[in-house]
């Protein structure tokens, strides 16, 4: 509150009933009592204290001191919770709430401090009477921003690992693309410049133990540099070695005539393995192309 709304806070003294005083002044909370012009009747020892830590004089009593209108006509930053605190007790007192509620700042220069307002219409009291306490939550007040500020942290945590997470998963895509264009450079340089070396080497008159070396080295070559068989793999459908050998050529374009010529079998072996293909491919009975359907498989 501002300092005009802190003149209200003085040393009043005696309440009618001295239990009623022992135990207002017992409790923490800053209590004042109105009537229902928002005149000032009682203050207990916490509500004068108060006064007086703010610079109040100690003899000074704020007993017939109007706290509404006082509110009403403050001014300067704080003006604007007071003229609410003003406005919710004119209700109260016009019995159109039973209480009313509030929390302002109180701060000084040297600290922050929050206070909670309470305003409750006494029971029984004709013309109404008001109980009004101010009491401290700046404990409650400042856990409550460290767990504000701890929420924005573990916010700003979240949102930093979503970005990670998103750059971890755009380097995996990339990497995959990599992966995939490495695979098919080497499938085309080894197609390009040694096959066609190891073809030749097939067709020449080579002694059988040459031969035979060739043939190993064409065999590892396919199972090294083919990406595209990997797949045929993954598609859960058993080929035989040979098969592989088969559906790598006639994707390539090769005739079976050219087939049987490379891995020296008779054209009746190399018909054989593309009608076992196209029935493991699901082809058969079907018009589909079986090239046609191996490229697509790439």
């Amino acid at each position: 509150m501002t300092s005009q709304q802190k003149d209200a806070c003085g040393p009043g003294d005696g309440f009618s009933d001295p239990m009623a005083q022992t135990v207002l002044n017992s409790m923490s909370a800053h209590i004042a009592i109105i009537d229902h012009n928002g005149v000032i009747l009682e203050t207990n020892r916490a509500w004068q204290q108060f006064a007086v830590e703010n610079g109040m004089a100690e003899d000074m009593t704020s007993v017939g001191v109007n706290y509404v209108e006082l509110c009403e006509a403050a001014t300067g930053e704080d003006a604007e919770d007071a003229h609410a605190v003003a406005a919710g007790i004119r209700e109260v007192i016009e019995g159109h709430r039973e209480k009313f509620l509030y929390d302002y700042p109180c701060h000084t220069l040297t600290e922050k401090r929050w206070h909670y307002l309470r305003v409750l219409r006494m029971v029984d009291t004709d013309p109404p009477r008001l109980v009004i306490s101010h009491e401290d939550i700046t404990a409650l007040k400042l856990i409550e921003e460290k767990l504000h500020d701890r929420e924005k942290e573990l916010e700003e945590q979240k949102n930093s690992l979503e970005e990670t997470n998103i750059a971890l998963k755009v380097l995996l895509k990339q990497r995959e693309s990599d992966r995939i264009e490495l695979e098919q450079k080497v499938l085309a340089n080894v197609k390009e410049l040694v096959f066609p070396y190891v073809e030749k080497l097939k067709a020449a008159h080579l002694r059988p133990r040459d031969k035979t070396i060739v043939g190993i080295i064409d065999e590892h070559l396919q199972d090294i540099i083919s990406p595209f068989l990997q797949r045929i793999s993954t598609a859960n459908t058993l080929l035989t070695p040979q098969e592989i050998h088969v559906a790598a050529m006639i994707r390539d374009g090769k005739s079976s005539k050219e087939i049987a010529d490379i891995l020296n079998v008779s054209l009746t072996t190399v018909n054989f393995h593309r009608k076992n293909l196209r029935e493991k491919f699901g082809l058969t009975n079907t018009p589909s192309n079986l090239r046609s359907f191996l490229l697509s498989m790439t």
